[in-house]
């Protein structure tokens, strides 16, 4: 009704979506009771700094919907919006005797721009209260741009379920190499797609996608299976392979089954061990008691454990010493720039010293050019990794790399 009247006068109308932040946590907490409580007091609060036309409606445990008729622009909504929520979550909420912050996310679509329907104008709005979500806004404006982006990612996301139902997913590798000789000590295993209809996919355009819906879990096994098969085939062809270092991803980290689904990879290749693992920086840092935990269990696999990205992120020395872990992988950014950069130069020499001091092995992702593989020798560093030696290769066209490492 409110949608045929604004219609009819030419007026918009906004729907705004409200995301109540942590909301769970109070109810666990508190109980639910208290959770009740706190939603009648937001409630009230909203209808007294609302404009008077304006509709509430409880949508979800967490969520109302605000309904805002004679709406003009969006720009005229914007401070009102900006206004009101200042006003309802600006001084806390007192439940049950605690004194509670609360804090929420919006999303805003408006009729009939975004939605000729209530329907399309929910799901609008919905879309809008994710990115806001997201991106850490407070409130965000419904699109087009945006629609066209969630359709987008939608059909990605689709696509991507079916390649793994399809098997499309492959792995490259990429060589480890010593400085000294160039002789390969290692190999990086690297997710690809091999799409039919998009043809071999880069992973930036995938891999957020796959951590977003929890896809990385099937994914992620899969590549640590794959890796330990792959080296049981090469070390049966008599390539002599060194250890693949399969990337784990935060989610799959933090899931309890993680240890079996590495010991499950091991069993399908040889003994000892063919794969080792290899965790960024920042991960590590999210819950360091309980990763130091986890990466003692690997360890105990017979799995070596290498900190990739190192320098990006804010490892606590007194963490580095108690880490389970062998290696450190300089992040490409600081190789790039070190030739020319005289403060990535002394930040590459610190982690290799500081890496040694701690007896762990030290290699060099995206080295590019002969000066920089120079530089990186001078300064002591074990290995390197990047397109001056190979860039990343199918399984097929890696052997010849590995029966020249073995003639």
């Amino acid at each position: 009704m409110q949608l045929e009247d604004s219609a009819r006068v030419e007026k918009r109308v906004a729907l705004q979506i409200l995301d109540i932040e942590r909301f769970k946590t109070i109810n666990d907490t508190l109980g639910r009771q208290a959770g009740d409580a706190l939603l009648a007091a937001l409630a009230n609060r909203m209808k007294q700094v609302a404009h008077p036309a304006t509709w509430f409606a409880r949508i979800g445990a967490d969520h109302f919907a605000v309904v805002t008729p004679g709406v003009n622009t969006g720009e005229q909504l914007a401070r009102p919006t900006d206004k009101r929520l200042a006003e309802t979550f600006g001084a806390p909420f007192t439940v049950a005797g605690t004194e509670l912050r609360v804090s929420a996310r919006m999303g805003i679509a408006l009729f009939p721009d975004d939605g000729a329907d209530a329907d399309s104008l929910l799901r609008n709005a919905e879309a809008a209260l994710k990115k806001a979500k997201a991106s850490g806004e407070r409130y965000v404006f419904y699109t087009q741009e945006m629609n066209a982006r969630v359709a987008e990612k939608l059909s990605l996301e689709n696509k991507l379920r079916q390649a793994l139902e399809k098997d499309e997913f492959v792995l490259h590798y990429q060589p480890k190499v010593e400085l000294d000789q160039r002789r390969i000590v290692g190999l990086e295993a690297l997710i690809r797609w091999q799409s039919p209809e998009l043809g071999l996919v880069s992973p930036i355009k995938f891999i957020p996608l796959l951590e977003e819906t929890g896809l990385i879990l099937e994914v992620g096994s899969w590549a640590l299976k794959r890796a330990s098969l792959d080296h049981r085939a090469w070390f049966e062809a008599g390539l002599k392979p060194p250890k693949v270092a399969v990337n784990v991803s935060p989610i799959q980290l933090r899931q309890r089954d993680f240890m079996r689904i590495v010991e499950q990879a091991i069993i399908e290749g040889l003994a000892p061990a063919g794969i080792d693992l290899e965790i960024t920086e920042s991960l590590i840092m999210e819950d360091i008691q309980a990763t130091i935990l986890k990466l003692k269990e690997v360890r105990g696999l017979g799995v070596g454990v290498a900190i990739d990205d190192f320098g990006t992120g804010y490892s606590s020395l007194a963490y580095l010493a108690r880490l389970p872990v062998e290696t450190l992988k300089i992040d490409r950014s600081f190789v790039i720039t070190m030739t020319e950069d005289p403060t990535s130069t002394t930040l590459v020499q610190t982690i290799i010293s500081l890496a040694h001091s701690l007896r762990l092995k030290v290699v060099a992702e995206g080295v590019e050019t002969e000066e920089q593989a120079n530089m990186l020798r001078l300064l002591g560093c074990d290995q390197m990794q990047g397109y001056l030696f190979s860039k990343p290769l199918p399984k097929d066209a890696l052997v010849a790399l590995l029966k020249r490492g073995t003639s």
